[in-house]
């Protein structure tokens, strides 16, 4: 009997996910970013059997985008004394509840969190109400860059296994016994001037846990931000074990330009996390790290932050810089056709904006012709590398409502996309992220 889900689409059980398969990390199925043509966009989803198979999997839904805090870095928080912690206090109503806090001087003293933050069966209850079928699930910043280096090597190597086993423990997808509810990003333990070499310990780990698929990271590496030098046999190490790179905010950026009024998170949520995600992976790119590491797959949260709408501006500033103009491969706008990015940006013109920025990008490569971008952009080409997430357990309604509408708002951007035929918007939805952590054959 098919249903109505949460994004107005008529959904059936079991017709979409029977002729999945999980396909073994590695394995010739394994994708990576486009690196030339225009046509490479498209190779992995048309004309093949991986292209029918995604065609398949049209009725899932997949979110890439979903925190935890486990249960064993809970208590760590719980036992601090220094932020970060979690502390237990008397709310308005008088009753006592656990709060979150990251930083000194947080906005109304952090935020109220519950079971739905560690308890992965609140997270289940959550995926069922909005007809989710699999999400990949990663631990929520602060992570460990807090700790000491011994202390952060150890704690991330426990929660690593405690992330494989909740998803091996998980349901499966019904009538499909090869798709699991729930995968994972990892953690390394990036905290400052920790030893490459501990790094490397935690990324062979996670690649021999079948159930995590990437790492999840913030702009800070070890201390000196993503084009620190000491960074280059990490990146080497994650895209020989293909693994994906999940790069999340946490700190923001330029806190004291936000003023003294209270206006509580929503300067620091809507406009440092995104500067902040811009700046890492732009000094990333500056670096050369791309240009080294083909293979290297990176995953923007919150759709890239504001670097779709600043590359050309960017390439302009790259070009006029004496310092900066020739040292990468290619004009700066052809690596946004490199990395992947979320779908959390909450409007369809938005995610349109994204996917244009994505489809033009091998036509700046060093080898293109220039005369070719004229009306080059395919807004569907752009559309393959964008995920559907939802960034639960943040954002909850503020009244009792069935549906969340951060995840709502999400999911109709995504149907709102003008140019995005169907197929497009079901990869959003599902097949671009079973593509690209493998988990089709």
């Amino acid at each position: 009997m098919a249903e109505e889900g949460v994004d107005g689409r008529r959904r059936k059980d079991c017709a979409c996910v029977c002729p999945l398969t999980i396909a073994k990390r590695g394995s010739a199925n394994d994708e990576t970013v486009p690196t030339s043509s225009t046509s490479s966009h498209t190779s992995d989803v048309c004309g093949t059997n991986l292209g029918r198979t995604i065609m398949a999997a049209r009725r899932l839904l997949v979110d890439i985008h979903t925190h935890v805090y486990l249960p064993r870095y809970a208590n760590v928080l719980r036992a601090r004394r220094t932020v970060p912690r979690i502390v237990e206090r008397t709310n308005a109503n008088g009753s006592r509840e656990e709060r979150l806090v990251i930083f000194e001087n947080e906005p109304i003293s952090g935020r109220p969190v519950g079971p739905q933050y560690w308890d992965l069966n609140e997270k289940l209850k959550f995926m069922n109400n909005h007809g989710i079928d699999v999400s990949f699930i990663s631990s929520a910043n602060p992570w460990l860059d807090f700790l000491a280096p011994n202390d952060a090597h150890s704690l991330a190597n426990e929660l690593n296994a405690d992330l494989d086993s909740a998803c091996r423990t998980a349901p499966k997808v019904a009538d499909n016994s090869s798709l699991q509810r729930f995968y994972a990003f990892g953690l390394l333990p990036l905290c400052d001037d920790i030893a490459p070499d501990l790094l490397l310990e935690s990324v062979q780990q996670i690649a021999s846990l079948s159930n995590l698929k990437g790492i999840i990271m913030g702009s800070r590496g070890i201390g000196r931000g993503l084009d620190d030098e000491r960074l280059e046999p990490v990146w080497a190490a994650l895209a020989e074990a293909h693994l994906v790179v999940f790069l999340h905010p946490h700190y923001g950026v330029g806190s004291t330009a936000f003023g003294e009024k209270d206006n509580g998170h929503v300067l620091p949520l809507a406009l440092g996390f995104p500067f902040e995600t811009t700046t890492a992976i732009t000094r990333l790119i500056l670096a050369g790290v791309l240009d080294r590491h083909p293979s290297l797959r990176i995953l923007l949260a919150h759709s890239g932050g504001v670097l779709p709408q600043l590359s050309s501006r960017l390439a302009s500033c790259i070009d006029h810089d004496p310092v900066v103009a020739g040292r990468l491969q290619h004009d700066a706008r052809y690596y946004m056709g490199r990395l992947f990015y979320d779908a959390v940006a909450y409007g369809p013109e938005e995610l349109g904006f994204v996917s244009d920025i994505i489809s033009r990008a091998d036509t700046y490569a060093s080898s293109a012709d220039v005369g070719a971008r004229v009306g080059a952009a395919d807004r569907s080409l752009g559309s393959k590398q964008i995920l559907f997430g939802t960034d639960h357990p943040f954002f909850p309604p503020l009244q009792a409502t069935d549906k969340w509408r951060s995840v709502v708002d999400n999911l109709e951007a995504i149907a709102g996309v003008q140019g995005w035929s169907e197929d497009d918007k079901e990869g959003v939805r599902s097949g671009n992220a079973l593509r690209i952590f493998s988990l089709i054959t």
